[in-house]
């Protein structure tokens, strides 16, 4: 406190009263010098996404959730030393080296309706992510530009004008209703099709149970298509390498959507309920599947790209395994309202979607600036090496 005796005792301590020293490892705030930047080697935005951590705000959070991602990507199961009651199955240190986190991926639809479909295509194809998660928007959309494309607009444009010219518009995007049409023109003859196989192999299985006389003990055969089984097909059938569903099938990574009537699809669904009622999909045996998943996995991370039932849905199947090791959450909500969008991480703790010995990481941004970022720093930053040191990994061992 200062001794000028010109200065009100109260005052002086108020204002200028004595701090507890920093500890010595606590960063120092400093953000990107474009002087140094300029005769550095580094590439600008490889220069600047360092500086990131140490920035503040926002762009500190970007640098962790960098930071987080890298960490779900390099665990390995050796990274945990085995003990006695552990799998001994899984005691050699060699196997331990072989497994890895499984890694759920999880997007809102306006990601696919953007350009950010290109980089999450880039993830897909490169078998970068163990499980998808999205609505029924980052199904059709993706389906619908390999068609026709979707236009540049702006935010302000009227919709009682676009109404009239049957342009749609997502935030500052523009829609076609043609576009929706050339979907139905596809959709809908690949619908009536797996409704054939559906019935062809529930009257299979009919007869199979009359020639017993109900005696078998096999148990019944699903005949109904999951909605991730329906999706998988879309993908095949599309056989675009444009397409995001294209290379999760390619790849045999599964897409849940348990709101895929929600959207162009269910519009189909219900037109063609009433050419020909009953067509199922079984949400049932999905759920089954993706919580499966997460239980078998010796580590999970998530990556979540906005709120809702995209967000609820990964974490809690992560809830299944009590909570993932790894977590990174991309959004604008606010926890004010309740809404699980907006939610925190550590309020997923408490529910135990997320480990309370993880260091998760929310970014309060547009996806749509930082998520590419991410991208370069991580996932497009070692393709080669990522695929040489996963060759031969699982996320279970009896994967």
């Amino acid at each position: 406190v200062s001794a000028n005796p010109h200065i009100p005792s109260v005052s002086a301590s108020a204002v200028l009263g004595e701090s507890a020293s920093m500890p010595d490892d606590v960063p120092i705030c400093k953000g990107h010098d474009f002087n140094t930047a300029c005769t550095s080697d580094k590439d600008n935005i490889d220069s600047i996404m360092d500086s990131m951590l140490t920035t503040g705000f926002q762009a500190t959070n970007l640098g962790k959730a960098v930071e987080e991602i890298k960490r779900m990507r390099k665990w390995r199961l050796s990274d945990t030393p085995w003990k006695e009651g552990d799998d001994e199955a899984l005691r050699d240190p060699a196997v331990r080296s072989k497994i890895r986190a499984r890694i759920f991926f999880a997007y809102t639809s306006n990601q696919i309706s953007c350009g950010q479909r290109e980089v999450i295509k880039f993830l897909v194809q490169h078998k970068m992510v163990d499980v998808i998660v999205t609505t029924a928007g980052g199904i059709e959309e993706d389906i619908i530009k390999c068609f026709e494309p979707t236009y540049m607009g702006d935010f302000k444009l009227s919709g009682k004008e676009l109404r009239k010219k049957g342009i749609n518009r997502i935030g500052n995007l523009l829609v076609p209703n043609k576009n929706y049409c050339k979907f139905e023109d596809w959709v809908a003859p690949l619908i009536s099709k797996m409704h054939d196989e559906q019935d062809a192999a529930f009257l299979e299985q009919a007869k199979e149970l009359a020639a017993s006389n109900g005696q078998s003990d096999e148990p019944l055969k699903p005949f109904a298509y999951t909605p991730s089984e329906f999706i998988a097909r879309l993908g095949k059938e599309i056989n675009n390498e444009e397409s995001v569903l294209y290379w999760a099938q390619k790849n045999d990574i599964p897409i849940f959507c348990p709101a895929l009537t929600d959207g162009s699809v269910g519009d189909m669904i219900y037109f063609h309920s009433y050419k020909r009622p009953g067509f199922i999909l079984d949400i049932a045996r999905d759920i089954r599947r993706i919580n499966d998943l997460s239980v078998q996995s010796h580590a999970s991370g998530q990556i979540i790209i906005g709120g809702g039932l995209v967000k609820h849905h990964t974490c809690n199947a992560n809830l299944m395994r009590n909570g993932a090791d790894f977590s990174v959450y991309i959004n604008t909500g606010h926890e004010f309202d309740g809404s699980d969008g907006g939610a925190s991480p550590d309020e997923a703790i408490s529910w135990g979607k997320i480990r309370i010995t993880a260091e998760p990481v929310k970014v309060c941004a547009d996806a749509t600036i930082v998520f590419p970022l991410i991208v370069s720093q991580t996932f497009a930053k070692d393709l080669e090496e990522w695929k040489e040191s996963t060759k031969e990994c699982v996320c279970w061992l009896e994967d």
